[in-house]
């Protein structure tokens, strides 16, 4: 749609009579998860504009990684045909209703070959028909405000062709991908990982330093590992391993050849240090030295290289002391501040976050409302902790954001499904067992379970984040009057860390569920919502304020938690009294029993038996339950035949005190 831009109001950037092109959504980058946004809006029926600077979609994995293999795994059997389950061990594919949009239709690899992620993003693209505008780079975005917008202004983009497009709502989906790169004397000589050779004959007999130690640094050396005289690596923080901090991001065992080398002694090796402290001096035959930039600092300008001094002048046993052939820089990457006007007020994080932009634990800017960042750029809410960095982590978040902006700007409620409380139990367990969003975004991601009617009903939403569970009723459209529980899944508390030995002996945990340290499920229970002041003041390392009370699942080896003693029982109990109420299922005969004896029905035989539902009886379950012990065998002594008793037969033949129900009461029959 074309309007004016006297209609729409002219920003002053813009030409004298330039057109605006207005969509309801704009989404810039056609990565995967602006791919993934395009599609909940395209499904949505919503008017959305995805723009990408390059000629095709996921440009950035058409370079990276340079080594072409990526670290996200690609399982595709699990002995399970339940797809939701299966994507928690595909880490690559989007979500769609389509089955062919399955990444293991794209690879065989476990860790397959970039192209393929090109392919499957390119056949995403085109198979959904989502609308995307290719060669289209945004090379500015300010406000334009407006009291009749949906948030009080538009978001007017502009184009490396100066046409220029309005919104209401804008969702960043650029990822990270300014290279990281820290300017010392002598920065000058360094190679950017984005540029550097990856023919590994062209490293054949050199000495080679790496600034880094992420995954894109490992990576680089694994390449030249077995050609190279020696690598040396620096950063100014240890090395983290994925397999002890539980974190995706952190250094992942198929890169880790150095640390072998450099452990067992063949010549590599790490060190720590401040990178902004060092300095490179170059000498006569092109050799690099490291030196520190105090030495540089001080020397006299007017003399030559060779007076420059180095550390081993002063200490012969310096570690870098050795001259290098080639010193290259894996620092990562950062978020793109520079198309946004000051008037956005994107700003970037604190700390090891500053290289992502803030925003809110409902991924949307802490600067201007309305203006939503996805995928890896909006990793700053579980950065070293959760998946929102990655495509098995942010498909996830990206749906949540497309939930809550359908409540805001649409009046369409949070997905829900409304159930007896007699299923609670079995919706609880089944999602721990198969959802995938839970599994993947721990810690982040939660079912939240709202109790209607004095508990008898139960609404239950899925993978909503925990961040904003105080503002669950306006983002949601749900109400939460009558309590709540909350499903995540968690490691242990101190179980993960860059310095925790998670091999240790005895590190399962059989019997004291609370004291799991692999990912379980834990269910929290809120008499009401948590309020803001809560959220803020929770324990540290809590997803959430202390509940009223807590259940953890024990870990299970296989994470499947069907086991009837060790997983569904624990679980019903827990559930049954912070509800006050029997949550066991009854065959009629039980339920007619306790119809005689007591003054008020479990909900079981409330909303069954008491409504003339539930199972039909017949000879064979009758025979079932007698032999299970569920049942007494009032037709041994009484009857014969397939036709039951009537319930007057057995008043009469029973006439005296009715017995109390025991054999309902072992743990294995409450099963």
């Amino acid at each position: 749609r074309f309007l004016g831009a006297a209609a729409l109001g002219l920003p002053k950037f813009a030409a004298p009579g330039a057109a605006f092109i207005y969509h309801d959504y704009c989404v810039l980058g056609a990565g995967p998860s602006g791919l993934q946004a395009a599609y909940f809006l395209q499904r949505a029926g919503r008017d959305y504009l995805v723009f990408e600077r390059s000629h095709a979609p996921g440009s950035f994995f058409a370079i990276y990684p340079r080594h072409r293999k990526l670290i996200s795994i690609n399982k595709r059997y699990t002995g399970k045909a339940n797809g939701e389950f299966n994507l928690r061990h595909d880490w690559n594919s989007l979500l769609s209703h389509d089955p062919r949009l399955l990444f293991r239709r794209y690879s065989r690899q476990f860790f397959p070959h970039a192209d393929a992620m090109v392919r499957y993003l390119e056949d995403f693209a085109a198979l959904l028909e989502l609308r995307v505008q290719y060669d289209t780079a945004i090379v500015h975005v300010t406000l334009d405000k407006d009291p009749q917008a949906w948030n009080g202004h538009y978001f007017v983009l502009t184009d490396q062709n100066r046409q220029h497009y309005k919104c209401s709502v804008l969702l960043v989906a650029t990822g990270t991908w300014v290279p990281n790169v820290v300017n010392f004397p002598g920065s000058e000589y360094v190679e950017g990982y984005e540029t550097v050779s990856i023919n590994p004959e062209d490293f054949a007999g050199q000495t080679v330093l790496i600034l880094g130690r992420g995954n894109s640094a490992f990576e680089t050396a694994e390449n030249i590992l077995g050609v190279t005289n020696f690598i040396h690596m620096v950063s100014r923080s240890r090395v983290r391993l994925s397999w002890a901090t539980h974190y995706v991001g952190d250094l992942r065992a198929i890169n880790n050849g150095l640390l072998d080398t450099y452990q067992l002694k063949s010549l590599d090796g790490l060190l720590e240090g401040d990178l902004e402290d060092l300095a490179i001096v170059k000498d006569k035959k092109g050799k690099l030295h490291i030196t520190l930039r105090f030495y540089l600092e001080n020397r006299n300008t007017s003399a030559g290289v060779d007076s420059v001094t180095l550390p081993q002048d002063e200490l012969d046993n310096f570690a870098t002391r050795a001259p290098y052939d080639r010193v290259i820089r894996c620092l990562g990457w950062k978020f793109d501040f520079s198309i946004y006007n000051r008037s956005l007020r994107m700003m970037p994080g604190r700390g090891n976050k500053n290289k992502y932009p803030q925003i809110k634990p409902s991924y949307e800017s802490r600067g201007t409302r309305g203006l939503f960042v996805l995928g890896t750029a909006s990793h700053s809410i579980d950065f070293r902790k959760s998946a929102g960095g990655f495509i098995h982590g942010f498909r996830y978040t990206t749906r949540a954001v497309h939930r809550l902006l359908e409540n805001r700007h649409h009046g369409v409620p949070w997905p829900s499904a409304l159930r007896p409380v007699t299923q609670l139990t079995t919706a609880i367990i089944k999602r721990v067992n198969e959802a995938s969003g839970l599994y993947q975004m721990f810690g982040v991601l939660a079912d939240v379970v709202l109790l209607r009617e004095n508990a008898t009903a139960f609404e239950y939403l899925e993978e909503y984040p925990v961040g904003i569970l105080a503002e669950l009723e306006t983002q949601t459209g749900r109400n939460a009057p009558e309590g709540l529980f909350v499903v995540l899944m968690e490691y242990g508390r101190n179980f993960s860390g860059a310095d925790k030995d998670v091999f240790y002996y005895n590190r399962a945990v059989g019997e004291h569920a609370w004291q799991s340290n692999f990912l379980h499920p834990v269910i929290y229970y809120y008499k009401r919502l948590p309020t803001e002041r809560e959220m803020k003041l929770r324990p540290p390392d809590w997803p959430l304020p202390r509940p009223a009370a807590i259940h953890h699942i024990v870990e299970d080896f296989l994470t499947d938690w069907t086991a009837p003693n060790a997983h569904i029982l624990p679980l019903r109990r827990f559930l049954e009294n912070c509800l006050g109420t029997d949550l066991r299922s009854f065959f009629a005969e039980s339920c007619f029993l306790f119809a005689l004896t007591r003054q008020k029905l479990p909900p079981f035989c409330q909303q069954g038996y008491a409504r003339t539902q539930g199972l039909a009886g017949s000879e064979r379950l009758r025979r079932h339950a007698v032999a299970a012990g569920l049942l007494e065998d009032f037709a041994a002594a009484d009857f014969s035949g397939d036709e039951l008793p009537s319930g007057d037969q057995l008043l009469k033949d029973h006439g005296g005190p009715v017995r109390p129900l025991q054999h309902l009461l072992n743990t294995k029959d409450e099963l």
